[in-house]
């Protein structure tokens, strides 16, 4: 779920401010659960601008205020969530830990770097959220460090019902700054996407699989 729609269309409006939005409709994006999509949303780009970057952090700090009181520790989801976790860890004074895709196969073979004890309640920082399954491998490995995960903020989602099926699954909260819905809405406003491809990418969003599915069937 989204913070508020307030802050979903101003996260919205900065994402395309600074183009994190890249559309192509007639040669997709290839994500890494393979599924293809017309649409892909670089949050990385808005750590170059320092106000947008303050912005979000200070939207992110907030979630966890209101959602996820007495958090003890912030971890950053490698490797995009690992800048964001570690401005909001510096901004609430709390220690910063981050979580790899699998363990290190050298050196002392962590999957979780930084400082942390058994029992500490954690918060998730993620850039974005497509189907959920890295964000949630991450949980997991928190998980059964001995962690206790009070749930994941993110700057953007994707809004796909897999994603919402897989956190309820594994009983993760997810609070987003942002989803698809207001994207697309701010996109059309400032004539970012014309509404010949609003119609594609709604048609994505209704259903990814068969929209991708049929792509690579041409």
């Amino acid at each position: 779920m989204v913070l508020n729609s307030e802050t979903a269309n101003k996260v919205a409006e900065k994402l395309l401010q600074v183009n994190a939005i890249k559309l192509n409709p007639k040669d997709p994006f290839t994500w890494a659960s393979g599924l293809r999509s017309p649409i892909y949303c670089d949050n990385r780009v808005t750590l170059s601008y320092p106000e947008i970057r303050t912005f979000i952090k200070e939207k992110l700090v907030g979630v966890i205020k209101e959602k996820y009181k007495n958090a003890g520790v912030i971890a950053g989801v490698a490797t995009a969530g690992i800048p964001q976790g570690v401005l909001v860890a510096q901004e609430m004074d709390l220690p910063f830990i981050y979580v790899r895709s699998a363990k290190k196969s050298h050196g002392m073979t962590n999957q979780i770097e930084g400082f942390f004890k058994e029992g500490w309640e954690v918060v998730v920082i993620e850039d974005l959220v497509s189907t959920g399954k890295s964000s949630l491998a991450a949980v997991d490995a928190l998980r059964k460090a001995g962690l206790t995960v009070k749930g994941m903020a993110a700057i953007f989602s994707y809004g796909l019902d897999i994603a919402e099926n897989n956190f309820k699954d594994k009983s993760c909260e997810l609070v987003t700054l942002s989803d698809y819905d207001h994207l697309i809405k701010q996109a059309l406003k400032s004539d970012y996407v014309k509404q010949d491809e609003v119609k594609t990418l709604m048609e994505w969003r209704k259903d990814p699989q068969k929209w991708s599915d049929n792509f690579k069937n041409r």
